[in-house]
């Protein structure tokens, strides 16, 4: 029998509502369509001011220091950030800042980003697949981009956008074959 996967989603949107917690629950619902897994979302407005008087990891307090340990411990990671003046968000990278720098070594990460336009599309490989990289992280071949165009009422409804979040869920399957719900093993 398959046990669960845990997937930690980082949102780094301050707000709530938001766009990128959106994409994150589209990616997360559709992987759990496949997948054995505990979801854990680890949204960044919920802590950003914690965060953010912590200079070092010893400063942290023990709320944050968890989700830290989530993120480090997840068996695949999804990171998702609002685009920010052309980048990922400064709490997003602050929170980055404090991960241990071995912590995630060949840990699978999915990417996602939302932004105003199209035009912040590159986001996902000019600056979250470099800052994952320093970390030696495993970054799943295709990351989701969501335009504001593409979401209604915090929802994602372009097909389109539906279509990239099921081509990096299709993607990312094979890493995880052994935690695929029984269901869909027995019709392969």
């Amino acid at each position: 029998m398959s046990t669960p996967i845990d997937i930690v989603a980082v949102v780094g949107s301050t707000t709530q509502p938001s766009r990128t917690r959106a994409l994150v629950d589209a990616l997360a619902e559709t992987l759990e369509q496949h997948l054995l897994a505990r979801v854990r979302v680890v949204q960044l407005g919920d802590f950003a001011r914690l965060l953010g008087q912590a200079l070092s990891r010893e400063e942290l307090p023990a709320e944050v220091e968890d989700h830290l340990r989530a993120i480090e411990t997840a068996d695949l990671l999804i990171a998702a950030t609002p685009v920010y003046r052309g980048s990922f968000t400064g709490h997003f990278k602050h929170l980055f800042d404090l991960v241990g720098q071995d912590a995630l070594i060949d840990k699978p990460v999915l990417l996602a980003a939302t932004g105003g336009s199209d035009r912040h599309a590159l986001v996902l490989d000019h600056q979250l697949r470099p800052l994952f990289s320093f970390f030696q992280a495993l970054t799943l071949p295709i990351g989701v981009y969501g335009s504001n165009a593409e979401f209604e009422n915090y929802q994602v409804t372009h097909p389109a956008l539906k279509a990239r979040v099921k081509l990096a869920v299709d993607r990312a399957l094979p890493l995880f074959a052994a935690h695929q719900r029984p269901q869909l093993r027995r019709a392969a």
